[in-house]
Formats: structure tokens, sequence, C-alpha cells
């Protein structure tokens, strides 16, 4: 049985054990099955996943940016990717947008007493742009500042180049450590079937119907506008640029996007989606190593879309018509917010603060959406990290010409 089934298996495993617990058994049964088998087995899975990301990220950008060499290259590079996650960013929100206009899921009698969520400031974007510069490379690894990493791996990457034969050795020891670290990712994803279990059992177990059924409209808003982006957008991207068919590319990415869905980490999910593009996709390893830790730090369509469902559905809850203006803001705030708070803890909830502030909205009714959040951020998170193998894919073959050219 390939990796994927057992993935899905465990997956559907979780979902019936998850069911049992939520309608049939007592909810202190489930509290003792999550301190005991779920949590440790969740918990050493997705701690095993993020002992590599920090690692991987900083040896494979190293080797994306000495593997392209020419610095002009890399800039090419460079505009293509943030181009492309910024246009994909804003047609999410388009679409987020209009189907939430359309089907109006803040429609109906909603409960707003005692809802109150406490507001996180992001850093001024200016303050995230000065601090992508690391005064201490290690301190930066150890932290998991995921933007100073990629930084700093690119200024030696781009040395590696430069330096040619005088650091071969350098080099040859950089590629041996992406051998060992890619051999434990294959090792770690033994254990994902068990992880993959025991995080959708907790996600479904611990999740009240109640909830579920209260918020189902928005839930199916949200769930529309990432079906319509992930098979859309995404697949007519694949097809035109990239030259790939769409069937292919979402069955060769399939065991990443079954690893995002358990995990609900795009940073977490890194290391398997980077072999998986390499190894299913064939995008080379230095166009691999650049986009997609890139893109794992400031490419969320799919966060961008539960905002923008998320901002419609509080405005119809609090009565509040916006404008064209207004949705025009909304996309901007969201689209530039990607970027600008990129690498911040908690990121997802931080932007959509920022976005009803932006349109005058209450941020204390985020607190209406916290609660069937856990189940939309699985599939959320699928659509982040595809997009960023999609863009990938599209990188590597616009690359082509210039390859031929040479």
């Amino acid at each position: 049985m390939s990796m994927t089934k057992k993935i899905l298996l465990g997956m559907f495993a979780g979902i019936i054990v998850g069911l049992i617990f939520n309608l049939a058994l007592p909810t202190e049964w489930f509290d003792l099955a999550k301190t005991y088998v779920l949590n440790p087995l969740g918990t050493i899975f997705i701690n095993l996943i993020k002992l590599l990301v920090v690692p991987i990220v900083l040896v494979s950008l190293i080797l994306g940016a000495a593997g392209v060499g020419d610095p002009k290259k890399l800039g090419r590079i460079g505009m293509k990717t943030i181009a492309f996650f910024l246009i994909t960013t804003s047609l999410a929100l388009i679409i987020a947008l209009t189907l939430g206009s359309v089907i109006r899921p803040g429609e109906g009698n909603f409960n707003l007493e005692g809802a109150t969520f406490e507001k996180k400031e992001a850093p001024p974007v200016v303050d995230t742009l000065l601090n992508i510069i690391p005064t201490n490379p290690f301190q930066a690894m150890v932290e998991g500042n995921m933007l100073q990493v990629i930084v700093f791996a690119v200024l030696v990457g781009m040395a590696i180049a430069r330096l040619g034969d005088r650091v071969k050795q350098v080099r040859v020891f950089v590629e041996q450590a992406n051998d060992v670290l890619m051999y434990l990712v294959e090792w770690v994803m033994k254990f994902a079937p068990y992880g993959a279990f025991a995080l959708i059992a907790i996600a479904i177990g611990g999740q009240g119907f109640d909830a579920i059924a209260a918020m189902g409209k928005y839930m199916f808003a949200v769930l529309l506008a990432l079906f319509v982006h992930f098979f859309v957008v995404y697949g007519v991207a694949v097809w035109t640029l990239g030259k790939m068919n769409p069937i292919a590319f979402i069955k060769g990415f399939s065991p990443a996007m079954a690893v995002a869905f358990s995990t609900s980490s795009s940073n977490a999910t890194l290391p398997v989606s980077m072999e998986t593009a390499q190894k299913n996709l064939n995008v080379p390893k230095s166009i691999s190593g650049f986009v997609q830790p890139l893109g794992a730090t400031i490419n969320m369509d799919g966060t961008a879309i539960m905002q923008g469902v998320a901002t419609m559905f509080i405005a119809q809850v609090y009565g509040v018509d916006l404008t064209f203006s207004d949705l025009l803001t909304v996309i901007l705030t969201a689209t530039l917010a990607s970027i600008g708070t990129a690498g911040v803890p908690g990121v997802g909830l931080i932007m959509l603060s920022m976005v009803l502030t932006s349109v005058g909205l209450p941020v204390e009714a985020i607190a209406l959406i916290l609660g069937v959040d856990r189940l939309l951020d699985m599939t959320r998170t699928v659509v982040n990290i595809t997009g960023d193998a999609a863009c990938a894919v599209i990188i590597a073959k616009s690359e082509e010409k210039y390859e031929k050219a040479s």
C-alpha cells in the first residue's frame, strides 16, 4: 500500500473514532483518550516534522541559490514568484468576497453576547522589512524566524556560487546534508498515518456539532471558495503556464496534501511538500528550494479566502453593507498583510484583525468563527501549500527557455 493510501486510511479511521467519541461516548472518555493516547501521538508526529523544518529550509535554500548562481537569474525567479503569489492571493480574495455576497452566511440570528476576542497587534510593516536581515543567524534558526533564515541561506548560496571551485567541499557538504535530511523525511513519514489518525480524531471528537450546525452556511461558503480556488485558479495556472495536466499535478502532490490536512501547518508540512514536488512533480531542487520555503512564509491563499468570507460574514451579522471601496480595501489590506506579517505567530487571526479594522468592523466578532476554525484550518492549509507547489511547477517551466538559450 502506498504512503498516501496509508495516510488517508489513518485520516478515515480518525474521523470514525472522532465521531464515535463525539456522538456516542461520554466527554470524560474522550478527554482520557486525548490526554493519554491521541495528543501524544499527534504531538510526536508534528514535533518530528518541525524538527526538520529549519534545517531543510536552510540547506535547500543554500542549494537553491547556489544552483541558480547568477544573481540576475535569482532576481528573475524571485520577481516571478512574488508576482504569482500576489496575483493568486488577490484572486482568492475576489472569489471569497463574491461567494460571501451571494451565499450571505451572516444572515440569521447569532448570539453576540460574550463575543470577545483579544486583538494582537501586528508589527509595523517597516519593522518586518527591517527585521528580515538577521543580526544573529543562529538565533534566527533557534527561534524559527523563517524570513531571517531565508535571507541568510540565500546570501550563503550566492556566495558559494560566486566562489565556485574554491568552496567546492562546502557545496558537497551541503548537498550531503540535504540527502541526510530527505532520508529523515522519508523515515518520519512512516509515522504519518498514526499522526494523521490522532490529529483528525482530536479535531472531530472535540468539535461540538451545535457549533457546526450554527455556522453551517459560513463553513459552506469558505469550503466552496477554497474548492473553486483550488481547482479553477490552480488548475488553470498549472495547465496553461506549467504545461502540466492538473489531475497529474493533484495526484502527484497528494501525499503532501494529506499531511497538510492533518497538521494544519504549512511550515510543518514543508519538508514533505518539497520532497513531493521534487520527486513527483519533477521540480528542480534549485527552484523548489527557493519557491516553497518562501511560499510557506508569505503565500497564504487559503487563509486569505477565510478572511474574505469572514469579513462578509461579520459585516452581515452586524447589518453593515460594505461598499465597493470597502471591498477593494479588504483585497489590498489582506494581500499586503500576507507579506507584511510574514513569520508572525497566529498570523491568520492577526491578518483578519487588520482587515476588519480597515473597514470599521468589530474585531471582537472573530470570536464567532473560532469554534469552527480548526476544521476549516485543515482545508485551507492544503490550499496554501498547493499554491506554493503550483508556483514552483510554473516557475520551473518558465525557466526552461533560459536554460535552452544558455
